[in-house]
């Protein structure tokens, strides 16, 4: 029976993955969150491992605050990248996959066309640098996976879709940033991707090829775009106006680029990615607004 460790099980990734892991009958999944397994601290870390022995550990576990991060710093890299160095010294020299979540803000930004994994990061926050030095922690696992992902939102937890429903409900008007472009990713849409891959790769499908992969939905828009859709799907009378970031402060700067190129990942494990309208309809009819 195979072992699956998901940690950071009360966010909204290892929220989907609870929900997802209900289609999978035969595997072992084991849910850990900061109380149950603390990742900044190596030596819990390295006995929680041992003693559950998991072939898989899919590492949800991330610091999130984008703004707080620029003068949070220290937590943002303990949690990002820290926590990560002690989940690969658990594991070396262990029969155990490791797939490892980062996010599109290690990339620059300045292109124009979709990110590819090759293309070399050059994050502009504090939050990009934890989340690059994660990846460069993971990748000293021989047998390791990370999923570059963006704009995650979910029926679970906190994020943008719910931050939109709640301000739209309280105001009549809302500025929104037009000049940042990207791509929304719907957690349970990831989660589905991550458990094909582990099936996939248990079931001798597909090998598992180790490396970065980018993921998020198909399609692109603003977050102007992704907030007049929100607002127009739950019949809010609140107006979206378009700002420009330099208008809107914020303590970190964010990439205004980041559409993905998924080609490898779809390649690699066969996958189908929804566009983000199709999964924001089905995820809006889950939430309370």
């Amino acid at each position: 029976m195979a072992v699956i460790l998901v940690t950071g099980s009360d966010g909204q990734l290892g929220n989907e993955l609870k929900v997802v892991s209900r289609n999978y009958y035969g595997y072992d999944f084991i849910f850990t969150d900061i109380v149950t397994l603390d990742l900044a601290d190596p030596e819990k870390t390295a006995e929680f491992i041992k003693n559950c022995r998991p072939g898989w550990i899919i590492n949800c576990a991330a610091y999130n605050l984008v703004d707080k991060a620029e003068t949070d710093t220290e937590s943002a890299m303990l949690v990002n990248s820290s926590a990560v160095k002690n989940i690969t010294d658990a594991i070396k020299d262990q029969d155990c996959r490791l797939i490892h979540i980062s996010s599109d803000y290690v990339y620059e930004g300045n292109a124009c066309v979709p990110y590819n994994e090759s293309a070399i990061p050059n994050p502009l926050s504090a939050y990009g640098r934890s989340k690059l030095a994660g990846e460069k922690n993971a990748l000293l696992h021989p047998a390791s996976i990370i999923i570059r992902t963006s704009w995650l939102y979910s029926s679970f937890g906190k994020n943008f879709v719910k931050t939109i429903l709640k301000k739209a409900g309280e105001n009549d008007v809302l500025n929104v940033v037009i000049d940042q472009t990207g791509t929304p990713t719907y957690a349970a849409d990831l989660a589905a991707a991550i458990m094909h891959i582990v099936s996939g790769v248990i079931r001798n499908q597909f090998a598992f090829n180790s490396g970065i992969y980018n993921y998020s939905n198909e399609g692109v828009c603003s977050w102007y775009d992704f907030a007049t859709e929100i607002v127009r799907e739950a019949g809010c009378k609140c107006k979206i106006l378009p700002v420009l970031s330099k208008d809107y402060m914020q303590a970190a700067t964010r990439p205004s680029y980041s559409v993905m190129d998924k080609t490898k990942i779809r390649e690699n494990f066969g996958l189908t990615i929804p566009h983000w309208r199709e999964s924001f309809l089905r995820c809006i009819k889950l939430m309370e607004y």
